[in-house]
């Protein structure tokens, strides 16, 4: 069995739900078999933990209606293995509290005057190129992330879409990633 089969449980789990998050039943029998399509020893890639690069959406995860806290954006990533980083995406007007806030939880904090969901796309695209990452953790509600999702599978990623809320899921990244978790 492939490190991403037992990342995720394996055959065993195929149709059990494996988190408390995880959405839909059903949707975690497509992991197992994704799994198995997918994954590559972790061995062979030179660590025994899967490394979890986590890609935060803040203005589209931070928004009051969603009230997330960044500790539980955290805690859903760091299930999936050891967290390489976590960073935090805002715009150029992001109030400096939420920046010392999120850098204080161990985020990077990545600031643009452009367009935060292209900056974010383009770094976790990289991570995943690079083989810096293991398993691709997008927290978004927006669905332009779900083409970083396809590609990091293409490569034999494990992905995982976290949601900000029920009302802010986004039923493509949902059903794209591997595996999907709802704060």
């Amino acid at each position: 069995m492939s490190w991403l089969g037992r990342l995720f449980g394996g055959d065993e789990a195929a149709g059990a739900d494996r988190s408390a998050g995880a959405d839909g039943p059903g949707h975690s029998g497509a992991v197992g078999d994704a799994a198995a399509e997918a994954g590559t020893d972790l061995e062979a890639r030179g660590h025994d933990q899967p490394r979890v690069g986590l890609f935060v959406d803040g203005p589209n995860v931070l928004r009051e209606e969603f009230d997330v806290d960044l500790d539980d954006v955290r805690g859903a990533a760091e299930r999936y293995g050891h967290l390489a980083f976590g960073r935090l995406y805002l715009d150029e007007n992001a109030p400096s509290g939420l920046i010392q806030a999120a850098e204080a939880r161990g985020f990077e904090v990545v600031t643009t005057s452009g367009d935060v969901d292209v900056k974010l796309g383009v770094d976790a695209t990289a991570a995943t190129v690079e083989e810096a990452i293991d398993v691709l953790v997008v927290a978004s509600r927006d669905t332009d992330f779900k083409p970083v999702l396809e590609a990091a599978a293409e490569r034999g990623l494990a992905t995982i879409a976290v949601a900000p809320g029920e009302h802010g899921r986004s039923d493509a990244l949902r059903n794209t990633a591997h595996e999907s978790v709802t704060l």
